[in-house]
């Protein structure tokens, strides 16, 4: 038994061996793919729920703060998945990768069982806080009670995924996310309209319809990790002895990772409430720009993700040059790439935004934000390439610091300062000014910090 789960561990660690740069290219690519797989869901949801009428659809998006942070929650617990995997599987320890892998997808099973019963439970009190009124919160009941019966299949999918990522496999969780993105964009008209037979069930449509696709992926993404990759078995479920420890192993990554991804959300609606002060046509500016961000940089999300299994395995097999250089090139990679979008949207930002809004005001402000904002990419986006790194190795709190730092102890006060004495363009120089001087400061103590750590 040792000799097959060693011959085993042997076919999943391809990351320890080879060219870094060609694996590097070999998990972003596909990662990528898959992160725009999840960010269609709610693109096309929105898309279809918006054919309904206005009333449907900002009940709709009364639900994204609920369901963005139930995922920044599930996300801590993916990320936890590829760090403690990758490097177990470094380390040629299977029993324990299967055993990690079983205990993980049921500790997210209970928090996801959790979180539906406190949601369904909680619903009304939760939205009002939120600020919906009687006229919405039927609507948002409609959705939401559906989305919180099949929470447990929305979020088993993200970390098993991620399991599949932690052993060098980033094309299947890829085509996985692909097939269930494909089913919701047919399901959806389906079943919100009513079509080829189908009831027109609304909003309680778009919920099945993602509850579904997310379903179908779960079964996959099972098939996958206990008949291919064979890290999830049921002896390696019932090992409750040693639960105690799976758990402790995961949550001491995923707690600071969901706790880090969640602080990023929360300083956009304070800079949304400071834009709102000024007017509607900034606020509108600032989700135009951040949805024109956040699609340039999809490729820096997957190689972010991607570098994660890479650094983890290497690290646990104490490889140490090959983490790195995995670093290295994906931090050159993040510069490179931060320089060349700075340069297009320094250049093309006006005809971007136009495609989005042929308002004057909000065509204004986004130059505005184009002319200031992006230069600052080089040094701001490196942080993430830091913050996954430190994932990987199993050094959350650093990841922490970084984010705790940048946002609230250095962005959050700028942010008042630059309104207060330049307005909306005191805003945009507040976030390129903390861009730049975080991203000198962390990217200096965190290549110290790493060179450190692997040489200790």
């Amino acid at each position: 038994m040792t000799q097959q789960n060693n011959n085993k561990a042997a076919k999943n660690i391809a990351l320890t061996e080879g060219s870094v740069l060609k694996h590097l290219v070999r998990l972003a690519l596909p990662m990528s793919w898959g992160i725009m797989m999840i960010i269609s869901f709610q693109l096309v949801d929105t898309y279809f729920v918006s054919r309904l009428g206005t009333q449907e659809l900002a009940a709709f998006s009364f639900t994204f703060p609920i369901t963005y942070m139930i995922f920044t929650l599930i996300m801590g617990f993916s990320i936890a998945m590829s760090s403690v995997v990758s490097r177990l599987l470094g380390a040629n320890e299977m029993d324990i990768v299967k055993r990690v892998v079983s205990h993980g997808l049921l500790i997210v099973t209970l928090i996801s069982i959790f979180i539906a019963s406190m949601g369904l439970l909680f619903l009304s009190p939760l939205f009002k806080l939120l600020g919906a009124n009687e006229i919405m919160l039927p609507l948002i009941k409609e959705y939401m009670d559906i989305w919180f019966l099949g929470a447990v299949f929305v979020s088993l999918p993200m970390v098993a995924n991620s399991a599949m990522r932690a052993c060098g496999d980033a094309i299947t969780p890829a085509l996985i996310m692909s097939f269930a993105a494909i089913l919701n964009v047919i399901l959806d008209p389906l079943l919100i309209f009513g079509l080829a037979g189908f009831p027109a069930l609304g909003l309680q449509g778009a919920a099945i319809a993602t509850v579904i696709a997310n379903g179908c992926a779960l079964l996959l993404a099972l098939y996958v990790v206990v008949f291919k990759r064979k890290i999830l078995c049921p002896k390696a479920l019932v090992n409750y002895k040693e639960f105690g420890n799976s758990l402790k192993r995961l949550c001491f990554i995923a707690i600071p990772a969901g706790l880090t991804n969640s602080i990023p959300p929360i300083i956009n609606a304070v800079i949304i409430s400071l834009l709102a002060k000024e007017s509607a046509e900034a606020v509108a500016a600032f989700g135009v720009v951040s949805r024109i961000e956040a699609f340039a940089f999809i490729i820096l999300m997957g190689v972010s993700v991607g570098m994660s299994p890479i650094i983890g395995q290497n690290f646990g097999a104490k490889k140490y040059d090959r983490v790195n250089l995995t670093i290295k090139s994906a931090i050159n990679f993040s510069i490179l790439w931060s320089a060349l979008v700075a340069v297009i949207l320094g250049f093309l930002g006006g005809p971007i935004v136009s495609l989005f809004s042929d308002d004057a005001e909000v065509i204004r402000a986004s130059i505005m934000f184009f002319l200031i904002v992006p230069f600052s990419y080089i040094f701001g986006n490196v942080l993430n390439g830091w913050c996954s790194a430190f994932n990987a190795v199993g050094m959350p709190q650093r990841a922490v610091i970084i984010i705790f730092t940048k946002y609230l102890v250095m962005l959050l006060p700028a942010l008042h300062i630059g309104y207060q004495y330049d307005g909306i363009r005191g805003i945009f120089i507040a976030i390129a000014v903390v861009n730049v001087v975080s991203g000198i400061i962390f990217h200096l103590w965190s290549a110290y910090t790493v060179r450190k750590k692997c040489t200790a």
